[in-house]
């Protein structure tokens, strides 16, 4: 077998990042994002901001899952927190009752998630529209009963506490969150630039045509179900051991929505829209903690803003400014150019 010399190696990264990266003004924009983000630590090491990071990171993971259920099949999940709550509860149960360390109870925790998209999702798939959103906004209500219901097994209103922690050193945490993140934004991407992907986008815009071309629909509306609670788990479980607590808040309809707020203030459809939104609504909140009289009010409005004069998200909107697609081939391109990088055509 022929080794490869790390100078040529090298030499094709870098006609990579010259042919598929600088060739476009978001992409440089990721891929900036993403040195910056490994890059922190290296700057500042502040246990508030290295904090707000990684929660940061736990909820992009959370609204890019919804984004692949509700934005890319349109089913449209108002309940999203019982995948998250799940996946919370039964990585902190495992790990306190049965001592398994969080390496194994998070992804068990996931597995959880995506069993309760199942027992969610068949009874769900004959809905459609505001039934459907109503009907699975009900879900995590009723596990938060049980989990009141049994408060020697789940610790009631005060939730699982003393959870251990995936490290226990400030950098290695943030590592870990962060380059999962990463990596599981890029699994949900290829998901949905997928064969797979392409029919759960046809299977929003007319679920008749798909099924009518031979297409098992509720299969396919099923498995974004189990992804999609696969990927909030793993974000439940994050998020529970690393606040050491798994409580009702993880279960509360605030969550859900908040879920939404940040799909459709990102772009729907897009998976990194969403997680663009947490990364600049999630920080921002946190910010504004200094004024927390003007707080709900300062979020409202800035939200109100953006679906106002960006009703496709400020991911869409910035890359219309930045970018625009050619007529023949429909590859993006700057927009100052005038003629397609790759066909010639003339741009408009």
């Amino acid at each position: 077998m022929t080794m490869i010399s790390p100078a040529v190696q090298l030499k094709r990264l870098v006609t990579l990042v010259r042919t598929e990266v600088l060739v476009l003004p978001s992409r440089v924009i990721v891929a900036m994002f993403v040195l910056a983000l490994l890059g922190l630590p290296l700057v500042s090491q502040n246990p508030y901001l290295i904090r707000v990071i990684i929660l940061t990171s736990v909820f992009a993971i959370l609204a890019a899952s919804w984004d692949l259920l509700s934005g890319f099949t349109g089913q449209m999940n108002f309940g999203h927190a019982l995948f998250f709550g799940m996946g919370a509860y039964t990585s902190a149960l495992l790990n306190i009752h049965f001592a398994i360390p969080p390496w194994g109870s998070v992804p068990m925790g996931a597995l959880a998630a995506v069993l309760t998209g199942l027992i969610v999702g068949i009874p769900c798939l004959r809905l459609r529209g505001t039934y459907l959103a109503l009907t699975t906004m009900a879900f995590p209500i009723i596990l938060m009963g049980i989990v009141f219901a049994l408060p020697d097994l789940t610790g009631g209103e005060l939730g699982i506490s003393g959870l251990q922690r995936l490290s226990n050193s400030l950098v290695g945490n943030y590592y870990i969150y962060v380059v999962t993140m990463l990596v599981l934004s890029a699994v949900m991407w290829k998901i949905t630039d997928s064969h797979t992907g392409i029919i759960f986008h046809a299977i929003r815009e007319d679920e008749l045509a798909v099924r009518a071309s031979g297409i098992n629909t509720t299969r396919y509306k099923l498995m974004a179900f189990c992804l999609s609670g696969f990927f909030a788990g793993i974000s439940g479980g994050m998020y529970a051991h690393y606040m050491r607590i798994a409580g009702p808040s993880t279960l509360e309809v605030s969550m859900s929505f908040s879920v939404v707020i940040w799909a459709v203030f990102g772009g729907l459809a897009t998976i990194y829209g969403p997680i663009a939104a947490v990364f600049v609504l999630f920080p921002f909140l946190e910010f504004v903690r200094f004024w927390p009289e003007y707080r709900t009010m300062i979020f409202a409005v800035v939200v109100l803003l953006i679906l106002l004069y960006m009703p496709e998200g400020i991911v869409h909107w910035a890359r219309d400014k930045m970018e625009k697609e050619c007529p023949r081939c429909k590859i993006r391109n700057v927009a100052t150019r005038k003629s397609c990088r790759v066909c010639t055509a003339l741009l408009d």
